[in-house]
């Protein structure tokens, strides 16, 4: 076999290792995304049930309902609400009107179950995306920064 033959084998064994672990990678990283969305996000681009994602807007005054460590509560942008149930403690800083994220997965009824509640900490603290949801519907608070 000539050194030119040869060595445009091994080029192209080369390339094709490389194309199969960009490929590997690329499919590792999609399993491993979680998407943020707001309510209004979340209604519009019909997120499948199951899929892990993460919400985040304001907690709907008057919709926080506790039952031992079942929590049911509302979270909205100002222009849609989503039904949220989380099992656990909620964070020392939730409560109602407060800037939240949650992670977890849309049930079959489109209830949101969450896995995690994170909340703001502290009174001026509002989470980039929640703020950014909140300009997006219209419903920026001048005084929350």
């Amino acid at each position: 076999m000539k050194p030119k033959t040869r060595r445009l084998y091994v080029v192209l064994l080369a390339l094709l290792a490389l194309g199969t672990a960009a490929a590997l990678v690329l499919n590792a990283f999609e399993d491993n995304l979680v998407f943020f969305y707001s309510p209004t996000d979340l209604k519009a681009k019909n997120v499948p049930p199951g899929q892990a994602i993460r919400i985040g807007g304001l907690v709907e005054e008057g919709s926080l309902v506790k039952d031992g460590l079942n929590s049911h509560f509302k979270i909205t942008d100002g222009a849609q609400t989503v039904a949220v149930a989380y099992t656990g403690n909620l964070p020392d800083l939730f409560r109602e009107g407060q800037g939240i994220v949650t992670f977890g997965r849309l049930d079959a009824g489109g209830t949101f179950q969450a896995e995690e509640v994170l909340a703001k900490h502290d009174e001026n603290y509002m989470p980039p995306e929640v703020a950014d949801a909140l300009k997006a519907a219209g419903q920026w608070m001048p005084e929350r920064k």
